[in-house]
């Protein structure tokens, strides 16, 4: 629904969007096909120092129905079945992993005007339950969220109320996309405040330069170029003001779409 508020774990998206989104300081490489029956390929690569890790997903679409199989580097297979409106305005997933026996996970998605609540479930005989709920609009909203181990009969995912986040964007120049946005957290128990601010440029249609601060001191800047239809071209630069020894990271990323 257009006005209904995100997940609770899309709180914040756009901003975390902006301050992380194609940010990559090692060598990535992707390659994205697309079928016209609804079948889509994605072969990922990435050099991290001198090991070079990869992974296939594959990806089938077909009316409601979705399914999403990764295989990677260490023949690990991952599963997800992603079934749409099996009640109004509700949504079901059924995932799970390869060889692990006991990753199968059940999650459910219910989209209110005014609220998402999500769901999950461990399919295993002492499941991991999760709970999450969101309050407010598109703009503007609330959540929380709650799990519990029914192997140690503890909960988790809970901080007790103890850290309070927020984050903002704006879009100052409609006409060249120019954006800035902010992440914020503060700490109550120990009184500790944490940010990030970024911001988005278009030098043209075809290129983009995003920047960003934090205040653990990194300053980091990437540039992104189409340099073919749907195929991106980006370099990433990180500098540690506090680690004024260390070079900086650089990375490369190159996505290509046929």
């Amino acid at each position: 629904m257009a006005t209904s508020p995100a997940s609770f774990s899309d709180i914040g998206k756009r901003a975390k969007d902006l301050l992380t989104k194609d940010y990559n300081f090692d060598h990535k490489y992707t390659l994205s096909l697309q079928g016209s029956s609804g079948l889509g390929l994605i072969a990922t690569g990435l050099k991290r120092d001198q090991i070079f890790v990869g992974d296939i997903n594959t990806l089938y679409k077909s009316g409601k129905t979705t399914v999403d199989v990764k295989v990677d580097t260490y023949s690990n297979v991952s599963t997800k079945v992603t079934l749409s409106d099996i009640l109004p305005s509700t949504k079901a997933a059924f995932s799970f992993k390869i060889p692990d026996h006991k990753s199968g996970k059940l999650d459910v998605q219910y989209i209110h005007p005014h609220a998402a609540i999500d769901s999950s479930i461990g399919l295993n005989p002492t499941p991991l339950l999760e709970l999450s709920a969101a309050i407010g609009s598109k703009d503007l909203s609330l959540g929380a969220e709650v799990g519990f181990d029914t192997a140690s009969a503890n909960f988790t995912k809970t901080d007790k109320g103890q850290v309070l986040k927020a984050s903002y964007v704006h879009l100052v120049n409609p006409v060249n996309g120019t954006t800035v946005g902010a992440e914020m957290s503060h700490r109550l128990n120990t009184n500790e405040n944490s940010f990030a601010i970024g911001s988005s440029y278009a030098l043209d249609q075809l290129t983009v330069v995003k920047t960003r601060f934090s205040d653990n001191g990194k300053v980091a800047m990437l540039c992104q170029r189409e340099w073919r239809p749907k195929s991106l071209v980006t370099l990433s630069a990180e500098y540690d003001s506090k680690a004024s020894k260390a070079a900086p990271k650089l990375g490369l990323a190159l996505s290509l779409k046929p």
